[in-house]
Order: structure tokens, then C-alpha cells, then sequence
């Protein structure tokens, strides 16, 4: 079951809805980086952005967490 997260991402309101998994290594990270969520997810969104990333902000949100857990 998808959680749903209502965040701001340079000053639009978005929500995320994503599998508590999936927010649990978000959160992690962000801990990790001492950031807050938003900031985390502002970044990640900005960097999908400058990739040229077509992908929805969740489904990238899910691979970037996925690499994240193999890469450790």
C-alpha cells in the first residue's frame, strides 16, 4: 500500500505517493545527509530535471532508492 506525502518543491505544493519501503531509505538518506525531506526531494528533482529525465518524480524517486540500497 502507497503512502502519500504532501511536500513543497520550490514553492509548488506536490504530493509523492510511494511504498512505505521506498520512503523508509528516503528518510534514511535524508537523516544520513542531515537534510530535511523536502530538501532531499527538491535536489533529487532538480537532478532529474538537468538529466533530461522523462520519468515521473515517484518512479524516479523509486529507482534512485533502489540504487541506492544496491550501491550499499
Amino acid at each position: 500500500m502507497k503512502k502519500k506525502r504532501s511536500i513543497s518543491l520550490h514553492g509548488h505544493k506536490t504530493s509523492i505517493a510511494l511504498e512505505p519501503e521506498f520512503w523508509d531509505v528516503i528518510e534514511s538518506i535524508a537523516q544520513q545527509k542531515k537534510q530535511s525531506i523536502a530538501g532531499l526531494l527538491a535536489s533529487l528533482d532538480d537532478q532529474r530535471v538537468a538529466d533530461g529525465n522523462r520519468s515521473g518524480l515517484a518512479s524516479y524517486l523509486r529507482v534512485w532508492a533502489l540504487k541506492q540500497v544496491l550501491n550499499n
